[in-house]
């Protein structure tokens, strides 16, 4: 089955579109990334969304008006990576507007039919719905995918995401779906970005590469005070997201940051980032376990030598040699798509703290039926 993975996080800085082959194998899937590419989004679209983004609050017009425009931006950026290849079906997390998973509830926008008009193909969508309605957080849900195409065994490895927020998921030698443990740690980029957009009026959007950082020196008693927050004591399974670690975190510890230089105030922000998410991994993860790096946080080196610093006796690589580190959230709601036309249960109880097992995600249907025997012919194999 070829399938398009449609994805934008929390960092805001477009979407990711993977292109995939996935055949099932066993109880899991080989998957073989065909291509890959980020579309921006547009200053103006880019503008209104973060407009509609905690702290700020949009009407009800705003998110419908949203919802059109991004999903007619999804379309475009699968559109761009197909450039009139063949896909059977599309999977579209969409953009989270709001998320509150101690309440059970969330809100993911991109028109989906707007994609399903422009490509004339299934589109598969909504995936944190059916988790929320059964009691969990509707998230995480990449590490169900995590344990189908990263766990070992023959040996302890942790898959961590670092995008706006930073999860991660301990995969144990052998460990099955159901078995993985899995949380947000905290921040990934998003407090450096919205700080570095802040302190050079927009010039600079984010930290490329850790390099202010790996230019300033952190700040002891501003990190003291940021790591007093409840969320980094509180036992998993727990999420969060803009609505905590937005700008009014930043606002709520602005004394503290307004003193220090632009050097030094990512670099108190990068070393939040790498010790809540190297405590996380101490505490929870077997000693020496491979970390396995993936999205935006790769490619800062300030991070990754922060974890590296932190985390005495693991392996801190970027997730390269296994998955693509830009295209695995994308490739994880590709898989997650092909999830719900098999109707099989995809979210993890103990993750997301969910009743029970549930099949996610709802579809858009195209020429349903003969997908549907292409499906089933595949998994007879």
């Amino acid at each position: 089955m070829i399938a398009v993975g449609l994805m934008s996080g929390t960092s805001l800085d477009g979407i990711d579109a993977a292109l995939c082959r996935i055949v099932p194998h066993g109880a899991g899937y080989d998957v073989e990334l065909l291509d890959f590419t980020t579309t921006p989004f547009s200053a103006d679209l880019r503008a209104e969304l973060t407009a509609a983004l905690p702290p700020n609050t949009g009407s009800v017009e705003d998110v419908a008006a949203l919802h059109r425009r991004l999903g007619e931006a999804f379309a475009h950026a699968a559109q761009t990576l197909l450039r009139g290849r063949h896909v059977d079906y599309v999977a579209s997390h969409g953009q989270t507007l709001w998320h509150d998973g101690d309440r059970h509830f969330t809100l993911q926008v991109a028109d989906p039919f707007a994609i399903r008009e422009t490509l004339g193909v299934t589109v598969c969508f909504d995936f944190r719905s059916a988790d929320v309605a059964a009691g969990g957080h509707g998230a995480p849900l990449v590490p169900y995918v995590d344990a189908l195409l990263l766990a070992s065994g023959v040996e302890d490895r942790v898959a961590v995401n670092i995008g706006g927020i930073a999860n991660l998921t301990v995969l144990r030698r052998g460990v099955a779906p159901p078995e993985v443990i899995a949380f947000d740690s905290g921040p990934g980029n998003m407090l450096i970005d919205a700080f570095v957009r802040e302190r050079t009026d927009g010039t600079h959007a984010y930290d490329a590469g850790g390099a202010l950082a790996a230019a300033g020196v952190a700040d002891r008693t501003a990190l003291a005070a940021m790591l007093d927050d409840a969320y980094f004591a509180q036992a998993p399974p727990k999420t969060t997201g803009r609505e905590r670690f937005g700008a009014q975190f930043l606002a709520a510890h602005a004394r503290a940051l307004d003193a220090l230089s632009l050097e030094d105030g990512a670099a108190t922000l990068t070393a939040l980032t790498a010790a809540t998410l190297a405590d996380a991994i101490r505490t929870h993860a077997p000693p020496g376990a491979r970390v396995l790096i993936s999205g935006g946080g790769a490619r800062n080196a300030a991070i990754l030598r922060g974890l590296a610093e932190r985390l005495t006796g693991f392996v801190v690589e970027p997730s390269t040699a296994m998955l693509d580190p830009d295209a695995k959230e994308a490739i994880a709601f590709a898989i997650l798509g092909y999830e719900t036309l098999r109707e099989r249960a995809a979210n993890v109880p103990r993750v997301t703290g969910a009743a029970r097992t549930v099949p996610l995600g709802a579809i858009a249907p195209h020429n349903l039926r003969a997908l549907l025997e292409t499906l089933e012919a595949e998994c007879r194999r």
